[in-house]
């Protein structure tokens, strides 16, 4: 999987025009004809939203698309409007502050289910700072993006038990057999300032 440059930044403008037009007017904006023919291959997205805060920035909201069931722009625009508007952890955003949120979009490789022969080879099996993990059991599910861990300066263990607990499961479910842990990477493309430039992130 490969996305450009030049690409990467357009699906962040249409992110952010989805976004401010669903904000200010409640419109919905009709995915565009005559892109990169990559831009309708389909992939999973997340959007990220950040509040820009003194100290750096603030989480404001966070949803996507996991699986590739959809072409690309057409989840990218549905992702957009959704972290701003219905991430249940936050209330919506409102229209003072969209010149305060950075815009965020990973774009996803299919999760593949991490084979394991016992619990311990999780530990060499994900890479910390190149996966993301999504973690399903008998009541749901959970996604956390590869750079959650290295933001969060977590080891795999960390990443493991976060990953289970985002999915409402016990912390430590990851060490039995009553569970599905999946991978992923992402490609990862984000505004320097509200607005401003776009650029492709690397993780470490």
């Amino acid at each position: 999987m490969e996305i450009s440059d030049k690409n990467g930044e357009v699906l962040v403008k249409l992110g952010r025009e989805a976004i401010e037009k669903y904000v200010k007017e409640k419109l919905i904006i009709e995915p565009l004809k005559g892109l990169d023919p990559e831009l309708y291959n389909k992939m999973g997205v997340f959007v990220t939203l950040n509040a820009q805060i003194q100290s750096g920035h603030k989480l404001r909201g966070c949803i996507g698309h996991p699986l590739p069931e959809k072409p690309l722009v057409e989840a990218l625009l549905d992702s957009a409007i959704a972290a701003a508007v219905s991430d249940p952890r936050f209330d919506e955003v409102t229209s003072d502050e969209l010149d305060n949120l950075v815009i965020e979009i990973s774009i996803l490789t299919p999760p593949e289910i991490i084979k394991v022969s016992s619990q311990e080879e999780y530990r060499n099996q994900i890479k910390v700072g190149e996966d993301g993990l999504i973690v399903k059991w008998q009541y749901g599910s959970g996604l956390l993006l590869p750079q959650v861990p290295t933001e969060q300066g977590w080891e795999v263990e960390e990443f493991l038990t976060h990953s289970c607990l985002k999915a409402g499961a016990p912390s430590d479910l990851w060490r039995s057999s009553n569970i599905d842990i999946y991978k992923f990477q992402a490609i990862i493309f984000d505004e320097v300032s509200p607005g401003g430039d776009v650029l492709r992130r690397k993780l470490e």
